[in-house]
């Protein structure tokens, strides 16, 4: 899986916050699992559950445009 922008980030934010992936799911309230697959870039997540995540550090996933490099 390649990583993604948001892989990235939570991964930083996690990192930043001194959690481990295993602490950040605890304290979230998503699986061990589903923080691994964040975090490699899987491309099929339950956007739910990234909001879930990502509240812990007061950001949101939101639809953004797209801009195209050329």
């Amino acid at each position: 899986m390649e990583r993604t922008q948001l892989s990235q980030t939570v991964k930083d934010l996690r990192k930043e916050f001194g959690m481990t992936q295993e602490e950040l799911a605890m304290k979230s309230g998503v699986g061990l699992n589903f923080v691994r697959n964040l975090e490699q870039g899987k491309p099929t997540l339950r956007m739910d559950k990234v909001n879930q995540l990502l509240d812990l550090f007061n950001y949101t996933l939101v639809a953004a445009p797209r801009f195209n490099e050329g």
